[in-house]
């Protein structure tokens, strides 16, 4: 919401003065304000398409909206606040600004040295695209939970040891005891009859 405010307060100071008046220069030419109009997307790309980004602003904001139900993380709530307020300042400018409704132009006022003319809202969209990536490297969920690794399995291990081969291998059918006792007798039986 805050961020929601800040971008439609600051848009309407900018085109209520800035118009007919030259940028003004901060911070020795680090920072300057100017007015501009953006019919496309970030950096101007896609000027022709504005009543695309229309409907993917739109779809943008009911996504949140949806995913803002199973929010359990306080990284992810700042994030998509972030998101919905940047994606809902610009929306706005969309819907109600000229050219017509759904093709309106952005309004954008900021621009530092070597980059293109930017609002709050962008700023926040790009913010949170960052928060986007840092969450999910860390493998933080939007329920606040993270993935259970599986290398921490509580199951035991259930798989048989590997164990060598003995010298002698066995025969694959053996003798019966018996026959085993009759052999190892055999050479005494045998000593014994011939005396």
């Amino acid at each position: 919401m805050f961020v929601l405010v800040a971008d439609v307060v600051s848009k309407a100071i900018v085109v209520a003065r800035m118009p007919g008046h030259a940028p003004i220069r901060l911070l020795g030419g680090l920072l300057t304000i100017t007015l501009t109009r953006n019919g496309g997307a970030a950096f101007s790309i896609g000027t022709s398409m504005t009543i695309v980004f229309t409907a993917i602003a739109a779809g943008v904001i009911v996504y949140i909206l949806r995913a803002a139900r199973n929010l359990r993380s306080i990284g992810w709530a700042i994030t998509l606040g972030m998101l919905l307020g940047g994606a809902a300042g610009n929306l706005l400018d969309r819907i109600f600004r000229a050219p017509g409704p759904f093709q309106g132009h952005v309004v954008d006022w900021i621009e530092l040295p070597h980059w293109p003319v930017f609002n709050l809202a962008d700023s926040c969209i790009v913010c949170a695209g960052v928060l986007v990536a840092l969450l999910a490297l860390r493998g933080i969920r939007l329920d606040g939970t993270r993935p259970i690794p599986e290398a921490s399995s509580t199951q035991p291990d259930t798989s048989e040891p590997d164990t060598p081969e003995p010298d002698n291998p066995k025969s694959e059918y053996p003798e019966p005891q018996s026959a085993i006792g009759r052999q190892a007798e055999s050479p005494d039986r045998a000593a014994d009859e011939g005396r």
